[in-house]
């Protein structure tokens, strides 16, 4: 299997100007098998020889049992001091307990872009071949919004909020980010023909902004058939741009295209920061028993290095990890193999060091 060409690799679409010094970044370990990743995640960075001063945070479970509360204020000054961090994944429960800890973060930071790409690795063993997709989310309404009230006794109704400015700015980020790696066509994923109002206004929004971009293809595909031909002919797509849930929903799919989602990165962007963090959830299950895939989270590291101009860095970091998995021989569990979370790590480091 091989690794596609590299002309997607993934960077904030406006990297922040490098300040003097060792940057500052948040650090959050998260719950679950957060501490464990995100440590594999500083010891590469480490390795690269790229100097940070991680200013470390906690939120979440284990915020709550501190504190009082997943989200302390020493968290928030922080984010709003440094504008930049890496972080762990944070529990929420389903249907009890507090809101969720990273919508909150996203909607108080106005971090509206979530881009999640989404690449094959030889030596990952998944029915398909050559997957080279960008999701781009909008990630401050839609459901997310958390406007809910029960209407009656076993009624209870959810607002979908749709505006035409955050459309419009999640649509040319989106193009932005096509027409800045050089991609071919985008995607807008929706449900249109049966929520005509909120899904029609996102859609009109971006054929708006797809006049402005005239050299990538602009195409429309209601969501459900999006997420059979994702399975069917992926190659078909190249960025696909989408709602809030339907982000969510289907950035999980491609995840599953590639081998799962601890290999895919995330980041949340906004106008005046950024929030690096994987895709994948605080599995519980592996917490503490030094076997979780920590290559999402290097991976969003490297995406970061990106961010804050260590470009170089960054670009050996995924040479690196994708080295590692093309000769399959140090593969975490759930991609069909035994190493531990230490061996995945060692051997990117190692690899890292064979390539200077």
């Amino acid at each position: 299997m091989r690794r596609p060409k590299a002309r997607s690799r993934a960077r904030s679409p406006s990297p922040a100007k490098r300040a003097a010094g060792a940057p500052v970044v948040t650090l959050i370990g998260g719950d679950g098998v957060g501490p464990e990743v995100i440590d594999a995640a500083l010891a590469v960075i480490g390795a690269t020889g790229v100097e940070i001063e991680w200013d470390r945070q906690t939120a979440g479970a284990y915020a709550v049992k501190r504190f009082g509360t997943p989200v302390p204020d020493a968290l928030i000054k922080s984010l709003k001091r440094t504008r930049v961090a890496l972080k762990g994944p944070l529990e929420t429960r389903s249907g009890e307990g507090y809101r969720s800890i990273n919508v909150y973060l996203r909607k108080t930071f106005d971090l509206y872009a979530n881009l999640r790409p989404t690449l094959s690795f030889a030596g990952v063993q998944t029915p398909f071949r050559n997957i080279d997709l960008i999701v781009v989310r909008e990630n401050t309404e839609d459901l997310y919004s958390g406007i809910e009230h029960v209407v009656a006794r076993g009624v209870v109704e959810s607002i979908k909020v749709i505006t035409a400015r955050a459309s419009r700015r999640i649509a040319r980020f989106a193009f932005e980010y096509a027409r800045r790696h050089k991609r071919k066509s985008l995607t807008a994923i929706h449900k249109a023909n049966i929520m005509k109002l909120s899904d029609g206004l996102f859609i009109r929004c971006a054929r708006g902004v797809a006049k402005e971009y005239p050299e990538i293809k602009y195409r429309e595909q209601i969501v459900d058939a999006a997420c059979m031909r994702l399975v069917t002919d992926p190659s078909s797509f190249d960025v696909l741009l989408l709602e809030n849930l339907y982000g969510d929903i289907v950035s999980d799919l491609c995840a599953g295209l590639v081998g799962g989602l601890g290999l895919v990165p995330g980041a949340n962007y906004g106008d005046k920061g950024a929030i690096f963090e994987a895709v994948h959830g605080t599995a519980p299950d592996l917490a503490g028993k030094g076997t979780a895939n920590p290559i999402a989270a290097i991976l969003s590291g490297a995406m970061m290095l990106d961010y804050l101009g260590y470009a170089g860095a960054a670009a050996a970091i995924r040479t690196a990890t994708g080295k590692v998995l093309r000769s399959g021989r140090v593969l975490t569990g759930d991609i069909g193999g035994k190493a531990t979370t230490a061996a995945m790590t060692a051997a990117v480091i190692a690899a890292l060091g064979s390539n200077r």
